[in-house]
Parts: C-alpha cells; sequence; structure tokens
C-alpha cells in the first residue's frame, strides 16, 4: 500500500508542475519566438551611388537616400 501512496504523492506533483510551471515556459517560448521574429526581419535598401544591397538598420540615410558606406557617402 505504501508505494501506491507514493505514486499517488508523485502524480499529484506532477499535475501541479503542470499547471504552474509549464504555462510560464509556454509564455517564455512565445516571447523569444516573437523577438526572434524581429532579428530575422530586416529591409534590404539599394545604395543609391553603388547599387549594393544594404541593410536598412547599418545604412547611412542623407537626404532621402540610402548609402552603404561613407565612401559612397561622399562620392
Amino acid at each position: 500500500m505504501s508505494i501506491l501512496k507514493i505514486a499517488a504523492v508523485v502524480a499529484v506533483l506532477f499535475v501541479i508542475y503542470l499547471v504552474f510551471f509549464r504555462k510560464s515556459r509556454n509564455d517564455q517560448v512565445q516571447t523569444n519566438h516573437r523577438r526572434d521574429n524581429d532579428e530575422i526581419e530586416d529591409i534590404m535598401v539599394e545604395c543609391t551611388k553603388c547599387g549594393t544591397y544594404v541593410s536598412k538598420k547599418e545604412a547611412i540615410l542623407s537626404n532621402g537616400h540610402y548609402f552603404c558606406s561613407k565612401e559612397c557617402l561622399k562620392k
């Protein structure tokens, strides 16, 4: 009989784990997934001078035009 009591206690603890900790883990995974998608999504723009495509985050914006480097900006 004591084996059945131990099995029942383990089962109850497992259910408690699923209810409380599993939900927070799923929320954390979804948050990380959204953040990863934002990092992956990037817009490429063409340099006005040389035609090279560069990430919009790394491009230099001057007078409404995108440039890939300071050298292209100066030309």
